[in-house]
């Protein structure tokens, strides 16, 4: 039966790919109708998760940032399938690098030092990790949670390897890190989803009590890398721009959660400046603080 949809659905996903811009977003358009007013794709979620995080706002003002979410969730969904077709010198055109964030990494390879990568999904994430391993020295390698459909996992799998980025699953992050510590890496966590509640370092984020993996400080404290923040901002319909910091330029000897917590002030900052393009659909505050016995 996976089989079956998925052969029945790859024909319309090639379609979309080769749609012009133009085609592409009338789509989108189409599927931000169905997918707000008819469906109501968790809707309840993203309206909680927004008055949550912004008790300041005026409804209509959430209810704005709402289908402004919308409208850019379908984007993205259907700009990542264009990249079963896109040329390297559209998607450089589409999503580039800031150039004090390419300044950034060309120093740290010019050292031949290696780095950690947090950021959050926010802009196209996809997007941003194709233009990456298209601008930058470093191998680009990239944390992920593999689909339960394995013949859609495969395809999504092409699209992020297409232009040299490296999967890495996520058990397998700590060894795969330590083979690879001879090369010149980026590895990138995408690391604002729900953890494990009992095994998170808990804090403050947009007025909500919020875990966070521990995995990424851990890492870069063990492997003594630099930890680079990177945001991917919407410049317009169908344009992204990265941009990067130094959050962290040495984790040893830093108390615990100081990389963790640096993070986490970062990406709200980015959330606040650009709230319509993280992802508000995800239920990200569904665990409480685990009671301290």
């Amino acid at each position: 039966m996976q089989a079956l949809s998925y052969y029945i659905s790859l024909p319309f996903i090639y379609l979309i790919s080769v749609l012009p811009p133009r085609l592409l977003y009338g789509v989108s358009d189409a599927a931000y109708f169905i997918v707000y007013h008819l469906l109501g794709y968790r809707k309840k979620v993203v309206l909680e998760n927004l008055r949550r995080s912004f008790p300041e706002k005026s409804v209509r003002e959430i209810d704005r940032i709402a289908r402004a979410f919308y409208r850019h969730f379908c984007d993205i969904m259907l700009e990542s399938l264009k990249t079963l077709t896109i040329k390297p010198d559209t998607m450089l055109r589409h999503c580039t690098i800031h150039p004090d964030a390419q300044r950034i990494f060309d120093e740290l390879a010019d050292k031949k030092q290696s780095c950690i990568l947090v950021m959050g999904h926010q802009g196209n994430w996809e997007w941003g990790g194709n233009s990456f391993s298209l601008s930058c020295r470093q191998q680009l390698d990239v944390i992920y949670h593999p689909l339960r459909h394995p013949y859609f996992n495969d395809l999504v799998t092409r699209m992020r390897r297409k232009f040299g980025t490296r999967l890495i699953p996520m058990k397998e992050t700590f060894r795969e890190m330590v083979k690879r510590r001879k090369e010149l890496t980026a590895t990138a966590f995408i690391a604002d989803q729900a953890p494990d509640p009992n095994n998170a370092y808990w804090t403050d984020f947009l007025h909500q009590d919020t875990p966070f993996f521990w995995g990424t400080e851990r890492i870069s404290t063990k492997l003594g890398f630099p930890v680079v923040y990177l945001f991917i901002r919407k410049l317009g319909r169908g344009y992204y721009q990265m941009e990067a910091e130094i959050l962290i330029s040495d984790p040893a000897g830093l108390p615990e959660g100081a990389v963790t917590e640096a993070y986490a002030r970062r990406l709200e900052q980015d959330v606040r400046m650009q709230p319509e393009t993280w992802l508000w659909s995800h239920r990200r505050w569904k665990h409480k603080r685990p009671a301290i016995i």
